[in-house]
């Protein structure tokens, strides 16, 4: 960690003091964050999102609405889009936020958030697919949420090496068109995903990366809207 160093002095009667004050410079980056009443909670700015203020990726690809007077981003784009913090570096701690998609057609919402993000092409992600959340269909209703390390493993090869392992169905299943609020907790190489408040996980999984940190930022494939976004970094 490097960061800025200034002097402060503080004159009492006839004596004075002299300060270090030290001044991360990613605590300067992240000028698109506010803190909130916990000193170690950070609500970044999704207001400036669709700017690429303080955030980078698939800028394009998002728009500002809002949800409940909040700011909320939504997607509404093919293909996999990631916006993440610039800047900014989360190794572990908890990762709260409210999130909608649809429930149809199928195929046309994913959902979630991206953490250990470098780039578009490498992050980890756990994101949810709304239109499996109430499937009729077992073996589509246990693919609900997924957790994936790109580029290395990806749904795809995650489902035919390593089946049932890293994704799940949430119990009780939520409305797919409904919003709903997801944890996610990443420890000790460990993420485990809650979900509406849940005190038991919807899916519990090891980390396949090996990348000590990275970003956090947001992820969508398709359809989906993502308000309420927190970062709790563990000390």
């Amino acid at each position: 960690m490097f960061g800025i160093w200034c002097f402060a002095h503080e004159e009492k009667g006839n004596s004075v003091k002299i300060r270090i004050l030290s001044i991360s410079v990613t605590a300067l980056i992240l000028t698109c964050c506010t803190r909130s009443s916990s000193a170690q909670t950070l609500t970044p700015d999704l207001k400036a999102v669709p700017d690429g203020k303080g955030w980078k990726g698939s800028i394009g690809a998002t728009k500002l609405i809002e949800k409940d007077g909040a700011a909320a981003i939504e997607f509404n784009k093919p293909g996999q889009n990631v916006v993440w913090l610039d800047g900014f570096e989360f190794s572990a701690g908890t990762i709260e936020f409210d999130a909608k998609g649809k429930s149809a057609p199928p195929q046309s919402s994913f959902v979630g958030v991206a953490f250990r993000a470098v780039d578009l092409a490498t992050h980890d992600a756990v994101y949810f697919r709304p239109f499996n959340f109430r499937a009729a269909d077992p073996e589509k209703k246990s693919h609900a949420v997924q957790y994936v390390s790109e580029p290395q493993w990806s749904w795809q090869k995650l489902r035919k090496e390593k089946p049932g392992q890293f994704e799940k169905p949430i119990e009780p299943a939520p409305d797919g068109d409904a919003w709903f609020h997801a944890k996610v907790v990443v420890e000790k190489r460990q993420v485990k995903v809650f979900v509406n408040g849940a005190t038991e996980p919807s899916l519990v999984v090891n980390e396949l990366s090996d990348r000590p940190g990275g970003s956090v930022g947001l992820w969508c494939n398709g359809y989906g809207v993502i308000a309420n976004l927190k970062i709790m970094p563990n000390k």
